[in-house]
C-alpha cells in the first residue's frame, strides 16, 4: 500500500467521550450496540456507528471514495450536535 499523509494509529487509546452517552440521548438501550464519538489520546477521533459502506457507498458524491481499509459509518444527528461543545474550533 502506498504511503498516505495520515494513518490511523492502532496503538493509541481512548481519552474522552465527546458529547453525551448514547443512553443519555435516547439512541440505544443498555446493549453493546451503541453509537458513540470519542477523542483518542493522540487527538484523532473514533466514531462508533452503523456500517453503511455497502448501501451508501454506492451513492457517494463525486470526488468522495472509501478506501479498502475504510468504512462509512452513520451516527445519529443528535449525537454530533451534543458533541459540538467538546470539539475545539482549531
Amino acid at each position: 500500500m502506498a504511503n498516505r499523509p495520515w494513518e490511523a494509529d492502532p496503538a493509541t487509546t481512548f481519552k474522552r467521550r465527546l458529547g453525551k452517552s448514547p443512553q443519555e440521548l435516547g439512541n440505544t438501550t443498555d446493549n453493546p450496540d451503541c453509537p458513540d464519538i470519542w477523542e483518542l489520546a493522540n487527538g484523532d477521533i473514533a466514531v462508533v456507528g452503523r456500517d453503511l459502506t455497502e448501501s451508501l457507498g454506492r451513492k457517494l458524491p463525486a470526488g468522495v471514495s472509501i478506501g479498502g481499509d475504510e468504512r462509512l459509518v452513520v451516527i445519529p444527528r443528535n449525537m454530533l450536535i451534543a458533541a459540538k461543545p467538546d470539539i475545539p474550533n482549531v
